[in-house]
């Protein structure tokens, strides 16, 4: 039994650190050079040093190549980068030379759950309350546009991959990032991906064969997309992507920015440089945060910001809070003054009072499904779905008028 463990670790597995991918409670593997020992982030405790170490340069470049390797790309001398996704779906940051990190080589394991989080799941973690989901629910069925926005780790791509629940069952989406990190429940779903260039680069600074997130974009405008989701908005994509936002297609997408002034800032200098008006065209952000309550950390939703004016000064902007998230007591509160659903009842000629209803009955059967235990991502769409077909017979056997 010991021959089998050392033979399937060390040439199927992922040498000594795959007993730190088998744990579900290990978000990250750090290693930050030779003779240096390889951190963890632990969901519940955090950074975590551990006894494992690679204490020469040969040894720790061929682990780094076996990773590259496993992710199907190629890394060298020439091309001492990687950035790529493990075939269990954890994404991979490697450096392959003393050139580029001075301790030698280097990387970076983010590993994502196998299940993505359900909306009750979200609310069992205490990252969100009823009332926002049931917010976001209807503002997704109704079509608008969102960007969830935060710092590293907070949590962006696992709410996102959360609101995706609410879109409408027969709704074909498209989404595109640059490493696959999305896992919907959606059979009408065309999951894209970029990939990377060979060769030297070309005066345009372009490989062979490059395939951007930019060109992606471009593409999936002609794939009659009903939903358009970009995995993260960091240059010229951004571009295309709020063009489109403001020619009616509803989107969705994430960017690092610590609030929302931080964000319009991003999007209208370098590199992405748009205008006042087309910032506009969003309508609402969603704004997460990583920190730390009774000394354990945890993501929240801190709040949830309606766009209503884009001013031409730079940063700054007319908008609107209707959740705030309160540190100190851990509660969410919530105005009922959203512009948003005005927009919608005037847009969709739905009357205020309906979408008012709408939101209580769709907060009370998140809160019934909580109650009940039910935080299974497949349960929790069916239910979801059922609710675009026979709101009625849902409401009805949760015990909701």
């Amino acid at each position: 039994m010991k021959f089998m463990y050392y033979l399937y670790r060390d040439f199927v597995g992922l040498n000594e650190i795959e007993p730190l991918m088998r744990d579900y409670y290990v978000e990250d593997v750090e290693c930050n050079g030779v003779g240096t020992p390889i951190y963890i982030v632990h969901r519940k405790y955090r950074n975590i040093r551990t006894n494992i170490s690679f204490n020469s340069v040969n040894e720790l470049s061929s682990f780094v190549e076996k990773l590259a390797q496993k992710c199907g790309k190629y890394i060298s001398y020439a091309t001492p980068l990687l950035d790529g996704s493990l075939p269990d779906g954890s994404r991979i940051n490697a450096t392959y030379t003393q050139d580029i990190t001075s301790r030698g080589p280097s990387f970076t394991v983010r590993k994502f759950s196998k299940e993505p989080y359900s909306p009750t799941k979200m609310i069992e973690l205490r990252t969100v309350s009823p009332e926002i989901l049931a917010y976001l629910w209807i503002l997704i069925e109704y079509e608008s546009n969102i960007l969830v926005i935060g710092g590293t780790g907070s949590g962006k791509t696992s709410f996102l991959n959360c609101l995706a629940f609410f879109i409408p069952p027969q709704s074909r989406i498209v989404s595109i990032e640059d490493t696959r990190e999305l896992a919907l429940i959606h059979e009408n779903w065309l999951p894209s991906v970029s990939r990377e260039g060979i060769g030297a680069s070309s005066v345009f600074k372009e490989k062979q064969g490059e395939v951007t997130l930019f060109e992606l974009l471009k593409e999936s405008f002609r794939q009659r997309p009903d939903y358009v989701i970009v995995g993260e908005i960091r240059g010229k994509e951004a571009f295309v992507l709020f063009q489109g936002l403001s020619s009616g297609h509803p989107s969705f997408g994430t960017m690092h920015a610590e609030n929302v002034e931080t964000m319009i800032r991003r999007l209208e200098t370098e590199p992405i440089n748009l205008s006042a008006s087309l910032v506009e065209s969003l309508d609402a952000v969603i704004i997460m945060t990583q920190a730390k309550q009774f000394e354990k950390p945890v993501r929240k939703v801190k709040n949830v910001v309606e766009i209503l004016k884009v001013s031409q000064s730079i940063g700054s902007a007319e908008t609107n809070t209707p959740f705030v998230w309160d540190p100190r007591t851990d509660r969410f509160f919530y105005r009922t003054n959203s512009r948003i659903f005005d927009k919608i009842a005037v847009n969709n000629g739905v009357p205020r009072t309906k979408l008012e209803l709408e939101f209580r009955r769709r907060s009370m059967l998140l809160m019934k499904l909580y109650t009940a235990g039910i935080t299974n991502y497949r349960e929790v769409q069916d239910v979801v779905n059922a609710y675009y077909k026979t709101p009625d017979n849902v409401l009805k056997k949760f015990g909701i008028r």
